[in-house]
């Protein structure tokens, strides 16, 4: 079934943008004329968007296993285009419809990574696609590039088929920590605050291995099963960056096991030069800080663009106008930033609503009206009042 699948979608055109322009597209195989590329290759990485499993005819049929498989052989066909291939995969994602496929997902799952694995994130979140059980993103490094794996010394190998950290360069992806001690992988129980605390505790002995810190921070996603416990967790959250804290997103979305209450997930970036960048009002008047998150992190050719929501008095449930306002300060951060939308390589789009999607397409293509970044969507709750739409974005110089 691997060796069928690879060959549908490498038989597809490639296409890429001007050798003049650092973000070159890649598209194998359909893409149904939505507005995304398959991925973008950009400031030596590849950032894949989030995949299903089409067949040749653009469907999606078959159990966990059959999906798991035909959507990694897609990743992969399209990481060959990219020149890239799977042993280079730095950073997974993975969205599962139904949190009782998960031991199976991984049955499949680790037979691509026999060793070394890359860094993943498992959630469980309803997709744009009925049919379909699971959808997964990726960012993989270009084949001949560093890629090393980053293991606190006195820690336990993962039971699941992930690595704890994956460093190239300056550049550190971590995996989707929850309430676990890295020593012999048992659960550590507690409440909200407990819990954030081992998993940033646990990030920063990865951290530390891979010779940063907390400082060095410029993204992270904070999944929560409960959005009653949102302030809880900041709470714990803030000490561990007291200065120009990352860019964040944080949703409302199940995990994969009933003992957690949250998951993170997070980059470094090694960049003395690191800064915060904050999000213009539409007026041009500065914007309150948030003490939780930075609007933007810009380190070395990469501005990391927190989750911005566009909800307002006049526009509620009303996603269009959600989504055109959301890219609007998106704009504006990019702009204070020194980068436009042309330099956006990676998307995250989190609805309320699945069945929004086209909706919010609608306004999405209005601004990239061509060459589309890598994205992803899914259906998660989110923590700003009547929001409908929160978009996150990376751009690369």
């Amino acid at each position: 079934m691997r060796q069928i699948a690879v060959l549908l979608f490498t038989a597809a055109a490639v296409a890429m943008t001007s050798a003049q322009s650092p973000k070159q597209i890649v598209n194998v195989g359909p893409t149904l004329g939505l507005p995304f590329s398959g991925a973008v290759k950009a400031g030596g990485l590849v950032y894949v968007s989030g995949t299903i499993a089409l067949d040749a005819s653009g469907t999606t049929t078959g159990d966990i296993k059959a999906q798991t498989a035909r959507t990694l052989d897609q990743i992969a066909a399209t990481l060959k285009a990219a020149g890239s291939s799977m042993p280079m995969a730095a950073s997974v994602m993975v969205y599962l419809k139904n949190a009782s496929d998960f031991a199976a997902m991984n049955d499949v799952y680790k037979t691509y990574w026999p060793k070394d694995p890359p860094t993943r994130t498992t959630v469980v979140a309803p997709l744009a696609r009925p049919e379909a059980l699971v959808e997964i993103s990726m960012i993989a490094i270009p084949n001949g590039g560093e890629r090393r794996v980053v293991h606190p010394a006195d820690w336990m190998r993962s039971p699941n088929p992930y690595s704890y950290g994956i460093q190239t360069g300056q550049t550190l992806f971590l995996s989707g920590l929850i309430s676990r001690n890295g020593r012999d992988n048992t659960v550590v129980k507690g409440d909200i605050a407990a819990q954030t605390k081992t998993v940033l505790d646990n990030g920063s002995a990865i951290l530390k291995e891979a010779g940063m810190s907390y400082g060095d921070v410029v993204s992270a996603r904070v999944f929560l099963p409960d959005a009653s416990t949102f302030q809880q967790m900041n709470a714990t959250y803030r000490p561990y960056f007291p200065a120009a804290p990352p860019a964040r997103a944080t949703v409302k979305a199940a995990l994969t096991g009933a003992d957690y209450l949250v998951e993170i997930t997070m980059v470094a970036v090694k960049d003395a030069a690191r800064s915060a960048v904050a999000t213009p009002n539409a007026d041009g008047t500065p914007a309150a800080p948030n003490p939780n998150l930075s609007a933007a992190i810009r380190a070395g050719n990469r501005l990391f663009v927190s989750g911005t929501l566009g909800s307002t008095a006049a526009n509620k449930g009303d996603v269009k106008a959600q989504t055109a306002e959301s890219l609007a300060r998106i704009g504006r951060t990019l702009k204070a930033a020194g980068f436009d939308w042309s330099q956006v390589v990676e998307g995250m789009v989190y609805l309320t609503d699945i069945a929004q999607f086209n909706d919010m397409n609608a306004s999405y293509r209005a601004t990239f009206a061509k060459d589309f970044p890598a994205r992803t969507t899914i259906q998660s709750g989110l923590m700003g009042a009547d929001a409908n739409v929160e978009i996150m974005v990376v751009a690369v110089k």
